[in-house]
């Protein structure tokens, strides 16, 4: 059943897309871009109700494995993309956002579905509060290149003679600019608070906070990323352009900390 929940949602998910697209491009009037929200909104629920579900089987966070925790990503970015949409209420954002939320969906889907029993190190109190503070904390970096990337075609925009459709359709440099750094200073906190309560919780199973361990090399480099890009904003002042691609460069040390260390390397952290 669980499967199925989540079929649907991505299929939900895939057809707010189309219709994000269709409305964006066809400028079509704001009833339409209710009814991609409201498919979006069913999708979400669907899928919320399938982590539910997950979690009446297995008795504990669906996190513990490659499939649970990519379906929890996706959920993780959908709320993100809801928080910020009805913040600032503008739907091209879901060109950018929905297709990383489709990937992480689908392969879900693909990967190993079975409930097994869950290593005795996750069985901890511990789990909850690290993996909830991660995969938020991720989901905002998420959201955050989205609006990087988007700025970055804004900005092109301003500058050709030429532009395409889309960036018509785009907020002002200002407004991505905006919300890129607060997004950022959302998941920040967040991804910090995930590192200190894995320590601990590495401290109590393991007797050591830090071992070193791949995973853990690699979310200290993608809080370092993210701490000089607040630091540079902050102190130095950096902006628009340079705020946008570093915040797309971070992005790309979260994908590699969830998926290139799963898949590459050798990890205590490796879903069991």
């Amino acid at each position: 059943m669980v499967t199925v929940l989540s079929e649907i949602a991505l299929a939900l998910y895939i057809v707010g897309l189309i219709l994000a697209i269709r409305t964006v491009y066809n400028d079509e009037p704001r009833q339409a871009g209710e009814w991609c929200n409201w498919i979006l909104i069913i999708g979400l629920a669907v899928h919320s109700f399938a982590i539910t579900y997950r979690y009446i089987l297995t008795g504990n966070i669906p996190i513990t494995s490659m499939h649970e925790s990519s379906s929890f990503f996706a959920w993780s970015v959908m709320v993100i993309y809801f928080y910020i949409y009805y913040r600032f209420r503008f739907l091209v954002l879901g060109l950018f956002i929905l297709p990383m939320v489709s990937i992480l969906m689908l392969s879900s889907l693909i990967l190993p579905s079975e409930i097994r029993p869950i290593s005795p190190i996750l069985r901890s109190y511990w789990l909850a509060f690290h993996t909830l503070f991660a995969f938020i904390g991720y989901a905002s970096f998420t959201v955050a290149a989205g609006t990087g990337l988007m700025y970055l075609i804004q900005e092109r925009h301003l500058k050709s003679k030429r532009p395409s459709w889309i960036c018509t359709k785009l907020p002002s440099v200002q407004i991505l600019d905006e919300i890129n750094y607060k997004l950022i200073a959302l998941g920040f906190p967040l991804h910090t608070l995930a590192i200190i309560t894995g320590a601990l919780w590495a401290e109590a199973s393991l007797g050591s906070y830090w071992r070193w361990d791949p995973k853990e090399v690699w979310s200290l480099i993608t809080w370092l990323i993210y701490a000089l890009i607040l630091h540079l904003r902050i102190v130095r002042g950096y902006r628009g352009r340079k705020a946008a691609t570093l915040s797309i460069i971070g992005f790309l040390a979260v994908l590699f900390t969830y998926y290139g260390v799963n898949l590459l390397l050798k990890s205590y952290h490796l879903f069991q």
